[in-house]
């Protein structure tokens, strides 16, 4: 089985990640689109033109099965990209939200993601259609700081606390007694043990790559072991591409070969 996986950068490296680990059988076909980042701040229409776009080169270079591993274009061009490309798609904004749903018992959740994330309101739209109550925060300054490598950084910790102080008061203050937390961007998984050293007893952290890759695997029925193949493709800033993401990737990243897109 040839998955592509797709981002509008580097942080969909994360889900990249978490399916290796599940189906290191599979072969992978990675394409970051870092010519034309950020999404977050394209129209809807833009979006969904520039996934299926993408989609469409993967499905060319052999992809069987599609993971969307941007929270944006899950979120505003999910249908466009599924018309554009006859193999199965799958993106993390549902995978997210159907773990939320089987990890909550109290029903009600909060999302963190970025700002275009937070105001295409795909989560709580999601938890919605699952008998969820959500609320999500959108904090901007995380992915600058995964980027700059300030992991264990202190100021890091401090961004963290503040943002959770504050997403846990606007949930008090709207009656909400969530019990799980959905991480809603692929950089936020490398923050993970900050983030869950930050929330109180018993919010559940979900880590949107780690349960995408559960869902890829159950929905192709595989997992086991083997050796995988990886090919990454950039439209833009190959030498940044190749150092930042191995820090997602957590292995080094050989070869990109740079393309255009139509």
């Amino acid at each position: 089985m040839k998955i592509g996986v797709f981002d509008s950068g580097f942080g969909g490296l994360t889900v990249m990640r978490a399916l290796l680990e599940r189906l290191p059988q599979a072969d992978y076909l990675y394409l970051g689109d870092t010519a034309r980042l950020p999404y977050g701040a394209k129209s809807r229409e833009t979006v969904a033109r520039y996934g299926a776009s993408s989609a469409r080169f993967l499905v060319a270079e052999g992809a069987e099965f599609l993971v969307i591993a941007c929270n944006t274009a899950s979120a505003l061009a999910l249908d466009a990209i599924r018309e554009a490309v006859p193999v199965p798609v799958l993106g993390v904004v549902e995978t997210g939200a159907s773990a939320a749903g089987r990890s909550s018992t109290t029903r009600d959740v909060m999302v963190i993601a970025t700002t275009a994330t937070v105001e295409s309101q795909a989560y709580t739209a999601a938890c919605a259609e699952r008998g969820m109550r959500a609320i999500e925060k959108a904090c901007p300054l995380l992915v600058p700081l995964v980027e700059e490598g300030w992991i264990e950084h202190p100021v890091t910790a401090d961004v963290l606390r503040i943002y959770m102080a504050e997403l846990m008061e606007v949930a008090r203050g709207v009656g909400l007694n969530a019990d799980t937390l959905v991480l809603g961007c692929t950089h936020y998984p490398l923050l993970r043990r900050q983030i869950e050293a930050t929330v109180p007893e018993p919010v559940r952290v979900i880590d949107s790559a780690e349960v995408t890759a559960v869902e890829v695997a159950r929905r192709l029925n595989a997992g086991g072991q083997g050796s995988s193949t990886m090919r990454f493709f950039a439209t833009d800033s190959v030498a940044k591409f190749r150092g930042l993401g191995s820090r997602f990737l957590g292995r080094p990243i050989g070869e990109v070969k740079l393309v255009e897109l139509e």
